[in-house]
Protein backbone atom coordinates (compact mmCIF):
# COMPACT_ATOMS: atom_id res chain seq x y z
CA UNK A 1 0.00 0.00 0.00
CA UNK A 2 2.80 2.45 0.89
CA UNK A 3 4.55 1.72 -2.40
CA UNK A 4 1.35 2.35 -4.37
CA UNK A 5 0.77 5.65 -2.60
CA UNK A 6 4.37 6.61 -3.27
CA UNK A 7 3.92 6.09 -7.01
CA UNK A 8 1.36 8.93 -7.02
CA UNK A 9 3.47 11.41 -5.05
CA UNK A 10 6.47 13.46 -6.09
CA UNK A 11 8.25 12.93 -2.77
CA UNK A 12 9.96 9.60 -2.08
CA UNK A 13 9.02 9.16 1.58
CA UNK A 14 6.21 6.67 0.92
CA UNK A 15 8.36 4.63 -1.43
CA UNK A 16 11.20 4.52 1.07
CA UNK A 17 8.76 3.42 3.76
CA UNK A 18 7.45 0.75 1.38
CA UNK A 19 10.97 -0.58 0.77
CA UNK A 20 11.61 -0.71 4.51
CA UNK A 21 8.29 -2.50 5.12
CA UNK A 22 8.98 -5.13 2.47
CA UNK A 23 12.46 -5.77 3.84
CA UNK A 24 11.04 -6.10 7.33
CA UNK A 25 8.46 -8.58 6.05
CA UNK A 26 11.22 -10.68 4.51
CA UNK A 27 12.66 -11.20 7.97
CA UNK A 28 9.44 -13.00 8.89
CA UNK A 29 8.30 -14.51 5.61
CA UNK A 30 11.20 -16.75 4.61
CA UNK A 31 11.79 -18.70 1.45
CA UNK A 32 11.82 -21.95 3.42
CA UNK A 33 8.60 -21.38 5.39
CA UNK A 34 6.40 -19.74 2.72
CA UNK A 35 8.16 -19.65 -0.68
CA UNK A 36 5.30 -18.15 -2.71
CA UNK A 37 4.66 -15.40 -0.16
CA UNK A 38 8.40 -14.75 -0.01
CA UNK A 39 8.54 -14.46 -3.80
CA UNK A 40 5.57 -12.08 -3.84
CA UNK A 41 7.28 -9.89 -1.24
CA UNK A 42 10.50 -9.89 -3.27
CA UNK A 43 8.49 -8.84 -6.30
CA UNK A 44 6.84 -6.02 -4.36
CA UNK A 45 10.23 -4.95 -3.03
CA UNK A 46 11.61 -4.89 -6.57
CA UNK A 47 8.74 -2.71 -7.75
CA UNK A 48 9.21 -0.22 -4.91
CA UNK A 49 12.96 -0.09 -5.50
CA UNK A 50 12.44 0.44 -9.22
CA UNK A 51 10.04 3.30 -8.64
CA UNK A 52 12.45 4.86 -6.18
CA UNK A 53 15.42 4.34 -8.48
CA UNK A 54 13.63 6.02 -11.36
CA UNK A 55 13.52 9.23 -9.31
CA UNK A 56 17.19 9.14 -8.37
CA UNK A 57 20.27 9.81 -10.47
CA UNK A 58 22.25 6.82 -9.22
CA UNK A 59 21.72 3.16 -10.05
CA UNK A 60 22.02 1.47 -6.63
CA UNK A 61 18.25 1.18 -6.09
CA UNK A 62 17.76 -0.14 -9.61
CA UNK A 63 20.49 -2.73 -9.10
CA UNK A 64 18.79 -3.83 -5.88
CA UNK A 65 15.48 -4.05 -7.76
CA UNK A 66 17.07 -6.36 -10.34
CA UNK A 67 18.29 -8.62 -7.54
CA UNK A 68 14.85 -8.71 -5.90
CA UNK A 69 13.09 -9.59 -9.16
CA UNK A 70 15.65 -12.29 -9.96
CA UNK A 71 15.18 -13.83 -6.52
CA UNK A 72 11.41 -13.87 -7.02
CA UNK A 73 11.87 -15.62 -10.37
CA UNK A 74 13.77 -18.44 -8.69
CA UNK A 75 10.51 -19.43 -6.98
CA UNK A 76 7.96 -18.18 -9.50
CA UNK A 77 8.59 -20.86 -12.08
CA UNK A 78 6.64 -21.12 -15.30
CA UNK A 79 5.24 -24.47 -14.16
CA UNK A 80 4.01 -23.25 -10.76
CA UNK A 81 2.98 -19.65 -11.40
CA UNK A 82 3.17 -18.74 -15.12
CA UNK A 83 1.34 -15.40 -15.00
CA UNK A 84 3.01 -14.26 -11.78
CA UNK A 85 6.36 -15.15 -13.30
CA UNK A 86 5.58 -13.18 -16.44
CA UNK A 87 4.55 -10.13 -14.41
CA UNK A 88 7.80 -10.33 -12.46
CA UNK A 89 9.67 -10.52 -15.76
CA UNK A 90 7.88 -7.38 -16.89
CA UNK A 91 9.05 -5.57 -13.75
CA UNK A 92 12.57 -6.84 -14.30
CA UNK A 93 12.50 -5.73 -17.94
CA UNK A 94 11.41 -2.20 -17.01
CA UNK A 95 14.26 -1.98 -14.51
CA UNK A 96 16.80 -3.19 -17.06
CA UNK A 97 15.60 -0.58 -19.55
CA UNK A 98 16.02 2.19 -16.99
CA UNK A 99 19.53 0.96 -16.18
CA UNK A 100 20.30 0.71 -19.89
CA UNK A 101 19.26 4.32 -20.42
CA UNK A 102 21.83 5.41 -17.84
CA UNK A 103 24.70 3.28 -19.14
CA UNK A 104 26.76 3.60 -22.30
CA UNK A 105 26.68 -0.11 -23.09
CA UNK A 106 23.80 -2.04 -24.60
CA UNK A 107 23.75 -5.25 -22.55
CA UNK A 108 21.01 -4.10 -20.19
CA UNK A 109 18.76 -3.12 -23.09
CA UNK A 110 19.46 -6.41 -24.85
CA UNK A 111 18.66 -8.32 -21.65
CA UNK A 112 15.44 -6.33 -21.28
CA UNK A 113 14.36 -7.26 -24.80
CA UNK A 114 14.91 -10.95 -24.08
CA UNK A 115 13.02 -10.62 -20.77
CA UNK A 116 9.98 -8.96 -22.38
CA UNK A 117 9.87 -11.50 -25.20
CA UNK A 118 9.93 -14.31 -22.64
CA UNK A 119 7.10 -12.71 -20.65
CA UNK A 120 4.98 -12.55 -23.80
CA UNK A 121 5.00 -16.34 -23.98
CA UNK A 122 2.48 -16.24 -21.11
CA UNK A 123 1.04 -12.74 -21.40
CA UNK A 124 -0.87 -13.41 -24.60
CA UNK A 125 -3.44 -11.09 -26.13
CA UNK A 126 -6.18 -13.68 -25.75
CA UNK A 127 -5.39 -14.36 -22.10
CA UNK A 128 -4.60 -10.89 -20.69
CA UNK A 129 -5.01 -8.26 -23.44
CA UNK A 130 -3.97 -5.22 -21.39
CA UNK A 131 -0.91 -6.91 -19.89
CA UNK A 132 -0.02 -8.16 -23.37
CA UNK A 133 -0.28 -4.65 -24.77
CA UNK A 134 1.71 -3.07 -21.95
CA UNK A 135 4.46 -5.63 -22.45
CA UNK A 136 4.47 -4.95 -26.19
CA UNK A 137 4.82 -1.25 -25.43
CA UNK A 138 7.71 -1.88 -23.05
CA UNK A 139 9.38 -4.19 -25.56
CA UNK A 140 8.99 -1.51 -28.21
CA UNK A 141 10.52 1.08 -25.90
CA UNK A 142 13.51 -1.16 -25.20
CA UNK A 143 14.00 -1.79 -28.93
CA UNK A 144 13.75 1.94 -29.64
CA UNK A 145 16.33 2.83 -26.98
CA UNK A 146 18.68 0.23 -28.43
CA UNK A 147 17.95 1.32 -31.99
CA UNK A 148 18.88 4.90 -31.13
CA UNK A 149 22.41 3.66 -30.42
CA UNK A 150 22.75 1.71 -33.64
CA UNK A 151 23.35 2.85 -37.19
CA UNK A 152 20.57 0.80 -38.78
CA UNK A 153 16.81 1.23 -38.58
CA UNK A 154 15.57 -2.34 -38.05
CA UNK A 155 15.17 -1.96 -34.28
CA UNK A 156 13.36 1.35 -34.66
CA UNK A 157 10.99 -0.03 -37.28
CA UNK A 158 10.14 -3.01 -35.06
CA UNK A 159 9.67 -0.71 -32.07
CA UNK A 160 7.23 1.49 -33.98
CA UNK A 161 5.26 -1.53 -35.19
CA UNK A 162 5.01 -2.96 -31.66
CA UNK A 163 3.86 0.32 -30.13
CA UNK A 164 1.18 0.72 -32.75
CA UNK A 165 0.10 -2.85 -32.10
CA UNK A 166 -0.08 -2.13 -28.36
CA UNK A 167 -2.31 0.90 -29.01
CA UNK A 168 -4.99 -1.42 -30.36
CA UNK A 169 -5.62 -2.45 -26.75
CA UNK A 170 -4.18 0.52 -24.83
CA UNK A 171 -6.88 2.98 -25.85
CA UNK A 172 -7.36 6.42 -24.34
CA UNK A 173 -10.76 5.39 -23.02
CA UNK A 174 -9.54 2.24 -21.24
CA UNK A 175 -6.14 3.27 -19.88
CA UNK A 176 -5.44 6.96 -20.57
CA UNK A 177 -2.06 7.12 -18.83
CA UNK A 178 -0.67 4.01 -20.52
CA UNK A 179 -2.09 5.22 -23.83
CA UNK A 180 -0.32 8.56 -23.37
CA UNK A 181 2.97 6.90 -22.37
CA UNK A 182 2.80 4.70 -25.46
CA UNK A 183 2.10 7.67 -27.71
CA UNK A 184 5.03 9.53 -26.14
CA UNK A 185 7.41 6.60 -26.68
CA UNK A 186 6.07 6.16 -30.22
CA UNK A 187 6.87 9.81 -30.91
CA UNK A 188 10.44 9.31 -29.68
CA UNK A 189 10.94 6.27 -31.93
CA UNK A 190 9.48 8.06 -34.94
CA UNK A 191 11.75 11.03 -34.28
CA UNK A 192 14.83 8.80 -34.14
CA UNK A 193 13.80 7.19 -37.43
CA UNK A 194 13.00 10.54 -39.04
CA UNK A 195 16.39 11.95 -38.14
CA UNK A 196 18.03 9.25 -40.27
CA UNK A 197 15.93 9.94 -43.35
CA UNK A 198 15.80 12.80 -45.84
CA UNK A 199 12.03 13.20 -45.88
CA UNK A 200 9.70 14.49 -43.20
CA UNK A 201 7.06 11.74 -43.03
CA UNK A 202 8.23 10.17 -39.78
CA UNK A 203 8.99 13.54 -38.20
CA UNK A 204 5.39 14.59 -38.90
CA UNK A 205 4.12 11.32 -37.44
CA UNK A 206 6.18 12.00 -34.30
CA UNK A 207 4.44 15.38 -33.98
CA UNK A 208 1.05 13.69 -34.30
CA UNK A 209 1.88 11.23 -31.51
CA UNK A 210 3.10 13.96 -29.17
CA UNK A 211 0.12 16.23 -29.94
CA UNK A 212 -2.24 13.38 -29.07
CA UNK A 213 -0.65 12.55 -25.72
CA UNK A 214 0.28 16.05 -24.54
CA UNK A 215 -3.14 16.96 -23.01
CA UNK A 216 -3.08 13.80 -20.88
CA UNK A 217 0.56 14.32 -19.90
CA UNK A 218 -0.12 17.94 -18.96
CA UNK A 219 -3.01 16.96 -16.70
CA UNK A 220 -1.60 13.79 -15.13
CA UNK A 221 2.22 13.75 -15.21
CA UNK A 222 4.95 15.95 -13.72
CA UNK A 223 5.35 19.25 -15.57
CA UNK A 224 8.90 18.45 -16.68
CA UNK A 225 7.61 15.63 -18.93
CA UNK A 226 5.19 17.99 -20.66
CA UNK A 227 7.95 20.58 -21.06
CA UNK A 228 10.23 17.97 -22.62
CA UNK A 229 7.57 16.96 -25.12
CA UNK A 230 6.82 20.58 -26.01
CA UNK A 231 10.53 21.26 -26.48
CA UNK A 232 11.00 18.23 -28.73
CA UNK A 233 7.88 19.13 -30.67
CA UNK A 234 9.06 22.70 -31.32
CA UNK A 235 12.51 21.56 -32.45
CA UNK A 236 10.99 18.92 -34.70
CA UNK A 237 8.68 21.49 -36.28
CA UNK A 238 11.70 23.68 -36.95
CA UNK A 239 13.56 20.74 -38.54
CA UNK A 240 10.58 19.95 -40.77
CA UNK A 241 10.47 23.59 -41.90
CA UNK A 242 14.22 23.61 -42.51
CA UNK A 243 14.05 20.49 -44.66
CA UNK A 244 11.09 21.83 -46.61
CA UNK A 245 12.90 25.06 -47.45
CA UNK A 246 16.35 23.57 -48.11
CA UNK A 247 17.13 23.50 -51.87
CA UNK A 248 19.68 20.73 -51.37
CA UNK A 249 19.44 17.89 -48.83
CA UNK A 250 21.72 18.47 -45.85
CA UNK A 251 22.45 16.54 -42.69
CA UNK A 252 19.50 16.92 -40.30
CA UNK A 253 20.05 18.51 -36.93
CA UNK A 254 19.50 15.97 -34.13
CA UNK A 255 16.60 16.60 -31.77
CA UNK A 256 16.63 15.31 -28.19
CA UNK A 257 13.79 12.78 -27.70
CA UNK A 258 11.16 13.22 -25.01
CA UNK A 259 12.28 11.36 -21.86
CA UNK A 260 9.99 8.57 -20.67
Amino acid sequence: MLSRLGERETATVRLEEGVAAHRLALQVVTRQSAPLDWARTQDNLGTALRRLGERETGTARLEDAVTAFQLALEVRTREQAPLSRANTQMGLGKTLVKLGERESGTKRLEDAIVTFRTALQELTRERVPLDWAETQMNLGNALARLGMREAGTDRLLEAIALMRLALQELTRERVPLLWAATQMNLGDALLALGEREKGTRHLKEALEAWDLCLPVIESSAPEDKAQTIRGSRDKTKAEIARRASAPVATNPQPVAPAAK
